[in-house]
Order: structure tokens, then sequence, then C-alpha cells
């Protein structure tokens, strides 16, 4: 199954585009003997990008080693999604995510608010077409990223990552900490909240609306840790 999602998905309003004409920015009026010609030059400006995604079934191949037989959801139960995004460079990229089948839809519509604020995420790239375990030793990591059949960090359930329930955004600049534990390695600086950088998440901005809308909910405010770069349906 493949569903491709241009101006609107699931239950969003569709979106509406507006030509703007090109409008004369100068002319010149030159007269020779008799005979006199008058040359226009218009300017156009280049259309604004628009925010693209495709929900397509999972494969083994696609799923690689961010899922395993016993995950406790199948392979069946999660899509990807292939979409585009800002970047860090002010630039529009490709991405994928996977995600749990019936969070598509939402997923989706996430992402196109994320893209209608310009929020710039570095790399959206699913946890199989990394090099496995690179997020335990790249101290800088920064991918954007869904399921990942793993347990909770310090802890011996499921995460809900493996569920493909949660997403983390940005991870470098929205890090994870606990009394002992600090994720990515390199990512102190980060813990300062107070700090307003583009790709830093704070309490009650466009990034965590645009989660909450869709019934995402943020570890920025759990209590005995901080997650500020997770959301998840459950809250967990």
């Amino acid at each position: 199954m493949v569903v491709v999602v241009g101006a609107c998905a699931g239950a969003a309003q569709p979106t509406t585009t507006t030509a703007v004409p090109a409008t004369p920015s100068s002319s010149t009026t030159s007269t020779t003997g008799s005979t006199s010609t008058t040359s226009t030059s218009t300017t156009t400006t280049a259309p604004e990008p628009e925010f693209t995604a495709t929900i397509s079934d999972a494969t083994l191949d696609r799923l690689a080693h961010s899922w395993t037989e016993d995950c406790p959801v199948g392979v069946e139960g999660v899509v990807i999604i292939d979409l585009n995004h800002w970047g860090f460079d002010g630039e529009v990229h490709e991405g994928a995510i996977v995600v749990a089948r019936e969070e598509g839809g939402n997923v989706v519509e996430i992402f196109r608010r994320l893209f209608e604020i310009r929020y710039p995420i570095e790399s959206v790239i699913p946890i199989g077409d990394l090099t496995p375990g690179i997020e335990g030793y790249d101290l800088d990591y920064n991918n954007t990223s869904g399921l990942h059949c793993r347990r909770a960090t310090g802890s011996t359930s499921w995460s809900e990552h493996a569920r493909g329930l949660a997403i983390d955004i940005n991870p470098f600049y929205n890090p994870f900490i606990t009394s002992s534990i600090l994720w990515p390695l390199s990512s102190a600086r980060y813990l300062d909240r107070t700090l307003d950088e583009p790709a830093m998440i704070h309490d009650g901005d466009a990034v965590v609306e645009a989660f909450e809308m869709w019934g995402w909910l943020w570890g920025g405010y759990w209590e005995s840790i901080k997650d500020y770069q997770h959301f998840s349906t459950t809250g967990r």
C-alpha cells in the first residue's frame, strides 16, 4: 500500500496555493528617428517549497536492524513515511520515518506543521538505515527517528519507540537527562533550556503544539527525568 499525501492527509483541511502573477519590474523607452520602442522586463519569484509525504507499507529489508522478531509490534503494524523537511542550511531535504500504522496520518500532519513553521531538522533517517549502534558512540548524534526496537533507557521494559509510538526530534539540541545519564554524550550545553536556538524545543512552543494537536505528549514535561527530544502517544 502506498498513500501519497500532498496538500492534505487524514482529517486535515485541504491547503490551497494561489499563484501570483508576475509584475513588471522596469521598462525602458528608446526613440530612433520616428520609431519608438518600449521594452519591459519582468521579475518572477520562485514558488515556495511545498510539503510532501508518502506513506508506504514497511518491509523487512527497509526496517533492517531497527526491528527484531521479539519487537512488540509486527512489520505489518508499522509504515514508512517518506517526507521532506527544512534543514539547518535553510534548504528543503528529503527524509523518512517509521511509525505505528495507526499514527501514520497524524505524523504526516505533525511534520506538515513543522514544515510550515520552518522548524529545522538536521536529518530524518530510519534507524534501520543507520550504522547499528551509532546513536551510542556518535557524541553529536542528532538524527530524528521513530521506530527502534529497544528497551527504554535504564529499564527492562520496551521503549515506546519499539511500538512505533514515539519520535525523537533533534536529540543533540534536546537531550535526555537523568541524575546519571546524558544523551547524546556531547549535548551538555543544551541542558540550559534558557538558550534560544532554532532547533531547541521549549515549553508550549510551536513544536510542542504541533505534536499536542495530534495527541502526542512531550518528554520535556516529565518530572523525575527530562527527555526534551521525545514525543509519544502515551506520555511514556
